[in-house]
């Protein structure tokens, strides 16, 4: 991806007027079974305190959603959520959003590194972090393996 599109890439909030957009997205059918609907996620978004999602948005046009879990206390990152709508996947989008994502991880207190959980049968979801330099840790989150990428 050129650099001019990643700089199209943004991560934003969602507000009123964006929401029902946001949680209009979905993936692909073969991928539902590994991702939590863009509802749920903002639903539980709301009643944790150690979230923090956006809508991921080229340009004006809203093609994923991401969120992370954040805790002060001690300094743990890492991806909750991470989804492209089926529409505009393969096109570069979910490696600038990432992208952004890690510099903003980076910019955090004591920040040293970041985790991302998978489901081992969820291969695309592996390799594309594998591609952004995470690795498997050997440790599980209940039925998902843990990934993690060091800075």
């Amino acid at each position: 991806m050129s650099k001019k599109a990643v700089q199209l890439v943004s991560l934003e909030e969602i507000t009123e007027d964006s929401l029902s957009e946001i949680l209009n997205m979905d993936v692909a059918e073969e991928q539902k079974r590994y991702i939590t609907s863009n509802a749920k996620s903002i639903a539980q978004a709301h009643f944790s305190n150690y979230s923090w999602f956006r809508a991921i948005y080229n340009e004006k046009i809203p093609v994923g959603f991401i969120m992370l879990y954040l805790d002060p206390d001690k300094p743990i990152y890492e991806i909750w959520r991470f989804m492209i709508d089926s529409r505009y996947q393969r096109k570069g989008y979910g490696s600038a959003a990432l992208g952004h994502c890690i510099d903003f991880v980076r910019s955090l207190p004591y920040a040293q590194e970041l985790l991302a959980s998978v489901l081992p049968e969820n291969g695309a979801a592996s390799s594309f972090f594998i591609k952004h330099n995470f690795f498997f840790t050997g440790e599980w989150h209940g039925n998902e393996k843990i990934m993690k990428m060091e800075f």
